[in-house]
């Protein structure tokens, strides 16, 4: 029926709040996160969906009055609020909510959070953050369900997230926090490829020191990266990919995907958790991916990071077939690294560390660790060792070739 029909009027508090409930929902419904976070578009969309309401019930108001509404369904569909700005942003790693409601941000090569002054939500704002970063993957969170981890996809109109971002999300249920309020984790990934270059504009290693580990990835040196939480692993391992030769077939397993490579011939194997309830579909590990990428016939094997002996045990074995490989581990040292991964392998694998051992130093040529230095703080190349293939009395043993602080790294032997 045409508006001319329709007589415009002032709705009530009531109706608005009807208007608006009924255009979230049909807008809502088909949404991917892009058209989500696409405000400009959205606003659009929303305008239209107010009208079609409108139309419904055969109501006309003002211009302001309508796009007023659109507003307001925006608000409800996006709901990402002051999150939004922040997702904006190009120089953050990082973003975090915490249990009562404050923001903290992690700048790029920065070691600490710094908080967002003047920012601080309340339950229902978070519990909107929370559904909007959710909906568009399928998942939910609850009390049956507390703890749930999601990946954001590229956004080439939000510099934030260019590369996609991990969100970890854990529900009231077990974070002690005020009334409805989650603790929200969401790491920015790398927009494009990391190049050497930024290693060393970064001040990470002298260039001489990072040209001399390219050169041992290219002949196929199998490196594992090191260094606790946030300490650049995989910036560091993105920016060793650059080193792989142009015609080598890589096969990539990551949980999630976060390393771009600017090759010709990548595969991406991602791993993935079963959907709730299913019984059909079972989970996805990493060493299921390293099981699947030995069946590709791949040159080079990546993986993102290493968290289970399992992953461990089946990446070691392909090493060992001679491929080469690049991969990281959360540990603090050489010895750490060891002790740690030989009893993931014991834990979840059955290896005995002994034979753990037997495949660490079989498996892993060259070790490096990145992370900040005690004296500093920024990250950096903390040292570099060359892992002997033979065992001596019941050990994995260490050739030092690099240390913090100097300027020229020895020559790695092994290929």
């Amino acid at each position: 029926m045409a508006w001319d029909f329709f007589q415009q009027t002032t709705l009530t508090t009531e109706e608005q709040e009807g208007v608006v409930q009924d255009a979230a929902e049909e807008l809502a419904g088909g949404l991917t996160f892009r058209q989500m976070v696409d405000v400009d578009t959205l606003n659009q969309r929303a305008v239209g969906a107010v009208g079609e309401v409108l139309a419904r019930r055969r109501l006309d108001v003002p211009r302001d009055q309508m796009l007023s509404l659109a507003e307001k369904v925006v608000g409800r569909v996006n709901g990402l609020g002051a999150l939004l700005p922040l997702l904006r942003r190009d120089d953050l790693s990082e973003i975090t909510i915490t249990p009562e409601g404050r923001v903290f941000v992690l700048k790029k090569g920065a070691v600490n959070f710094a908080p967002v002054e003047d920012m601080r939500l309340e339950p229902q704002e978070c519990g909107r953050m929370v559904e909007a970063l959710l909906r568009p993957t399928g998942r939910g969170i609850s009390e049956a369900t507390p703890t749930v981890s999601a990946k954001l996809p590229r956004i080439e109109s939000l510099p934030g997230l260019k590369g996609g971002a991990r969100v970890h999300v854990l529900h009231p249920a077990i974070v002690p926090s005020r009334a409805g309020m989650y603790s929200v984790n969401i790491r920015l990934f790398e927009p494009a490829p990391v190049k050497p270059e930024k290693l060393v504009q970064w001040g990470v290693a002298p260039e001489n020191v990072i040209a001399d580990l390219l050169s041992a990835v290219s002949r196929g040196v199998r490196m594992l990266v090191i260094g606790g939480t946030a300490s650049g692993k995989t910036t560091f391992l993105s920016a060793m990919c650059n080193a792989i030769p142009k015609d080598a077939r890589v096969v990539k397993i990551e949980d999630p995907e976060e390393i771009w490579m600017d090759h010709p011939h990548v595969v991406t194997i991602e791993a993935r958790k079963a959907p709730l309830g299913s019984t059909s579909v079972q989970d996805y590990t990493l060493r299921h991916g390293v099981d699947d990428a030995m069946r590709m016939s791949p040159k080079w094997l990546i993986v993102g990071e290493v968290r289970t002996g399992d992953a461990a045990a089946a990446l070691f074995r392909a090493q060992m077939s001679d491929h080469p490989g690049l991969s990281t581990f959360h540990a603090e040292g050489p010895e750490a690294m060891v002790s740690r991964m030989a009893l993931i392998m014991g834990v979840d694998a059955k290896i005995e560390r002994m034979n753990a051992k037997e495949l660490i130093a079989q498996g892993i040529e060259v070790l490096v660790q990145v992370g900040v230095p005690r004296s500093g703080d920024r990250r950096r190349l903390i040292g570099v060792w060359e892992i002997q293939p033979e065992l001596k009395g019941g050990n994995v043993t260490f050739e030092p070739l690099y240390a913090y602080g100097e300027q020229n790294m020895k020559t790695i032997h092994r290929r």
